[in-house]
């Protein structure tokens, strides 16, 4: 199979990086995404895993991926592909009413992993495995800059879309 490209863009930020999707390590969620593209909507900060910024989406997929390629330390650079049914509905997590699409239905998270020292675990539920899908291979350090400036300067209004290059 030929090496597939896809785009992670920030819109407000202006920032764009290329990532690789890894068919090989992971072809159930890597074809799902692809086929499913372009994708995106409000970033959010993670809280707990520390160095990641993610959007999520209704589900897409036909057939839901299942685990595959999965870590629960993602590192740099790494695109992230998770499932929550209702986990998400808990006011702790601090969503806006409104903000994550449907209250009750299947949810994909599709997240960005920016830093080190990433550990996926969330108090209700224990460790959160997420199916890595792409690897970023352009951009990373300005992407970077640009994702702790959600941390530190906001999400409000932000865009996070994925795109084939």
């Amino acid at each position: 199979m030929t090496e597939r490209f896809i785009s992670v863009t920030l819109r407000q930020r202006g920032v764009k990086a290329v990532a690789k999707l890894l068919d090989d390590e992971a072809p159930r969620t890597a074809a799902a995404v692809w086929d499913a593209l372009p994708l995106g909507d409000q970033v959010f900060h993670g809280k707990f895993a520390r160095n990641e910024i993610y959007t999520l989406v209704a589900a897409f997929a036909d057939t839901e991926p299942g685990p595959e390629n999965t870590t629960i330390t993602p590192i740099p650079g790494d695109l992230c592909y998770f499932t929550f049914d209702g986990v998400l509905n808990n006011p702790a997590y601090g969503y806006e009413s409104g903000a994550a699409p449907g209250k009750h239905q299947l949810l994909i998270d599709l997240a960005v992993f920016y830093g080190r020292n990433n550990l996926l675990v969330n108090g209700d539920v224990g460790w959160v495995p997420g199916n890595v899908f792409g690897t970023i291979v352009e951009g990373l350090p300005e992407f970077a800059a640009a994702c702790n400036d959600v941390w530190m300067g906001g999400a409000r209004g932000e865009v996070l879309s994925y795109a084939r290059e």
